[in-house]
């Protein structure tokens, strides 16, 4: 028997955690995710600890930020004035807002703070500029 490799589809069990001990994302509740590998439909570093592994195989890896969803670029804050928003618009910092680009691009952004004349966003990824640990278990290779 081989490994998943790269065009296999697999299904697996997961938990993520930050470097501080707490879990962002599991598996546990919703069941396992299936995927194919190759495809980029999951982070690169997490794609890379799953090539190799047999069904039944369990691990854990840690993920540099560069190989899961990047460095927090600066550029992606910003601030908007408050007069760009509906005049009924209600900010809350946590808010996630999708906004669209001029050429047609969207992109989530959060709110982080709201002031009387402005409202500061951050495009950057929730867990951008952070290591991860995932705890995986491949369960099959379909």
């Amino acid at each position: 028997m081989s490994g998943a490799a790269k065009g296999d589809t697999v299904e697996v069990h997961y938990t993520g955690r930050l470097q501080d001990g707490t879990v962002f994302d599991s598996s546990e509740k919703r069941g396992a995710i299936t995927f194919e590998l190759g495809k980029k439909q999951m982070i690169p570093g997490f794609e890379k600890a799953v090539e190799g592994m047999e069904p039944g195989e369990s691990k854990t890896a840690t993920i540099p930020a560069a190989e899961a969803y990047g460095p927090r670029l600066p550029q992606l804050t910003f601030t908007m004035p408050r007069a760009q928003l509906p005049a009924d618009f209600h900010a809350e910092a946590g808010q996630v807002m999708r906004m669209q680009y001029r050429d047609g691009r969207e992109m989530n952004v959060m709110i982080t703070e709201v002031r009387d004349d402005v409202i500061l966003m951050d495009g950057n990824h929730p867990l951008a500029g952070q290591d991860l640990t995932f705890d995986i278990e491949l369960v099959k290779i379909a």
